[in-house]
């Protein structure tokens, strides 16, 4: 982990892979409610850099397919409630990025134990694929970049698919610092560790999340839009 302490405002734009946050980082706690907002702003940038300013909030995502998820249609409407939430806790500093799930029957190898897979040996299965998260949170984070805008992009992932777009980064927009925050469990409850390749891009690096920040960035279970109030599920 590196520290840095810039004596000027940062103007700091945040890019979230909402998949990667929610299975690396949030599934099986109870801090779903997630004010990304507030984590970011106070729990991560400032401890980084007092001087950070967090200017805009990317957050990528895709469509609960209800077929598929554990609570069925609750899933699609607890997302949309949680969507609501954030958006009506920062409308001007938000933006939701949507791509989108696809199912499609393929063949995988059957696992079998003290064996190695072979195609002689498979099974017809669904496989469901997120579309276009990681290449619509690569090509914003470039353009953002470019544009002069920013002085730091900072990357909530942990997937190796970003790692083209900060080696351009890198090399269009030297001047703009490169921030990178995995959401994973802090040691020793994970033996995930961050990415080696995206390390390596990054002027400085986050390995993990810590429960006590989730807490404090916890959105009031009832929040107020210009329509109804959107409600924390139940069940999160």
């Amino acid at each position: 982990m590196v520290f840095s302490h810039s004596e000027t405002i940062l103007k700091t734009s945040v890019y979230v892979d909402g998949y990667n946050l929610y299975y690396s980082r949030l599934k099986g706690t109870p801090w779903k409610w997630l004010d990304l907002g507030h984590l970011f702003a106070a729990e991560i940038l400032h401890q980084q850099d007092p001087c950070t300013k967090l200017e805009q909030l990317s957050y990528f995502t895709a469509p609960i397919k209800a077929s598929y998820a554990r609570h069925g249609q609750e899933s699609n409407a607890s997302q949309t409630q949680y969507h609501r939430a954030l958006a009506a806790m920062h409308p001007s500093l938000l933006k939701i990025v949507e791509g989108f799930h696809i199912f499609h029957p393929t063949a995988l190898p059957l696992f079998e134990p003290d064996r190695d897979p072979s195609k002689a040996r498979q099974a017809k299965v669904w496989m469901l694929e997120e579309k276009q998260t990681d290449v619509n949170l690569a090509l914003h984070a470039y353009r953002d970049a470019i544009s002069g805008q920013f002085d730091q992009v900072v990357i909530c992932s942990n997937d190796s698919d970003i790692e083209p777009a900060l080696k351009m980064i890198r090399e269009d927009a030297p001047l703009v610092r490169i921030g990178l925050v995995t959401p994973l469990h802090p040691p020793p409850h994970s033996k995930s560790v961050p990415n080696q390749r995206l390390v390596k891009l990054a002027h400085w690096v986050r390995g993990h999340i810590r429960d006590e920040e989730l807490a404090k960035a916890q959105m009031p279970e009832r929040v107020a839009t210009k329509k109804k109030p959107a409600i924390k599920p139940a069940y999160w």
